[in-house]
């Protein structure tokens, strides 16, 4: 199995409380700079780029579609020998869409994704809906972004929308590419109890984090969970339709971890975010998700503000070896993103701005020292890894 040294274009685009649209490829320079920087991929030797043009821009009405903004970069991807992870959807839907509280939204997106499959048959790696669980939580439960709602009816209807999306995308895709596979973008987190009084509070969310990926892979749901999602909205049909595709195709779980990703709950149900120390860890939460779902791990983000970045690279990458000794078959590894980004240290809930300084190259494209231990990395661990894979492919050609 190819191992992928990946990165990423982050290509998010949520609306705000204030109705604007944050598109971090707009502020990050892309749009201007992308041959720039598919070249700064190339040069760090890396194989594979999780990538998307902004879901916002390219379906611009039902069955109508805009790829202006994709056409080039593609075939460019392509010509580069960089395989392309297809990011459909990123955290926000067109204006002509109600926000993921659209029921509409399922059949709408299924139609992007055959489309976008037609239309480049070259690329076989897909995230049809990255991190359904941020998405639906962050939209309809926090109320930060897009429809910004705060209620468990308005997170179950968003959750139910965002996966049956995502199921409808690869019954889409697979018809027009039988052999794609889908990498499953979600963040890995825990909800650790400040105190004995916080402990409800602390397994509820424990439980919300599970349930894109419970519903999208097929995994039985929690009586505790079930019964949440029946309460709030979700019909016995819903179930039902997830319960009887149970994950066609080749999925893999691409597991996104930062040290965000992991709170600490108080016992007025307050979140903060839980220190290096109290946490438990890339290693021990992707070995539970593994556990969990038993399919190919990806590790598909991580990152961390630039002074920190190299040691937190070099202990990600660590556990990343780790895992595969211990027999958990680790398909790839991403620093996300190739460039420094904005707001995202705010969570893009407001626009101010500000860099985030978290890239393998800052917004002027200069590499930063985590991208030169990437690269070493990269260098040193690329050959070995893929040697297996390599001769299976050799073999093939001459068979």
């Amino acid at each position: 199995m190819t191992f992928f040294f990946a990165t990423g274009i982050e290509n998010s685009y949520p609306t705000i409380r204030t109705g604007s649209r944050i598109d971090q490829m707009d502020k990050c320079g892309h749009y201007a700079r992308w041959e720039e920087d598919f070249a700064l991929v190339k040069e760090l030797g890396l194989t594979a780029l999780r990538y998307g043009p902004a879901y916002y821009r390219t379906h611009v009405a039902p069955d109508r579609f805009d790829w202006g903004v994709a056409d080039e970069p593609m075939r460019r991807l392509r010509d580069l020998g960089i395989e392309a992870i297809a990011d459909l959807c990123h955290f926000g839907v067109p204006p002509w869409l109600g926000g993921f509280q659209d029921p509409a939204f399922p059949v709408l997106f299924a139609e992007y994704a055959r489309a976008f499959a037609r239309r480049y048959p070259w690329v076989r790696y897909y995230t049809p809906v990255n991190e359904i669980f941020v998405g639906a939580s962050f939209s309809a439960l926090r109320g930060w972004w897009n429809e910004c709602l705060t209620g468990p009816h308005a997170f179950v209807q968003a959750l139910r929308n965002m996966c049956m999306a995502h199921e409808l995308a690869v019954e889409a895709i697979l018809s027009e590419r039988p052999d794609a596979v889908f990498v499953q973008g979600e963040s890995i987190e825990h909800f650790h109890a400040g105190c004995d009084a916080a402990r409800p509070e602390a397994d509820l969310w424990n439980g919300l984090k599970l349930l894109s990926l419970d519903l999208t892979m097929g995994h039985e749901l929690s009586p505790g969970m079930a019964g949440y999602l029946s309460r709030h909205g979700m019909t016995s049909n819903d179930l039902s339709f997830f319960r009887e595709r149970r994950a066609v195709g080749q999925r893999w779980l691409g597991v996104d971890y930062y040290p965000t990703c992991e709170h600490v709950v108080g016992a007025d149900g307050t979140q903060r975010d839980a220190a290096l120390h109290e946490a438990r860890g890339f290693r021990r939460l992707t070995s539970e998700y593994y556990a969990r779902y038993r399919v190919p791990v990806f590790h598909c983000e991580t990152n961390r503000v630039a002074d920190l970045a190299p040691e937190w690279l070099h202990q990600q990458w660590s556990d990343v070896m780790a895992l595969r000794a211990a027999g958990v078959p680790m398909t790839g590894f991403t620093w996300y993103s190739l460039t420094d980004q904005i707001d995202w240290q705010h969570a893009l809930r407001v626009e101010n701005n500000d860099l985030h300084p978290v890239g393998l190259f800052d917004l002027d494209r200069r590499i930063r020292p985590v991208g030169e231990a990437y690269r070493a990395i990269v260098a040193q661990w690329s050959a070995a890894l893929n040697r297996g894979a390599t001769e299976v492919a050799a073999r093939r050609a001459t068979a």
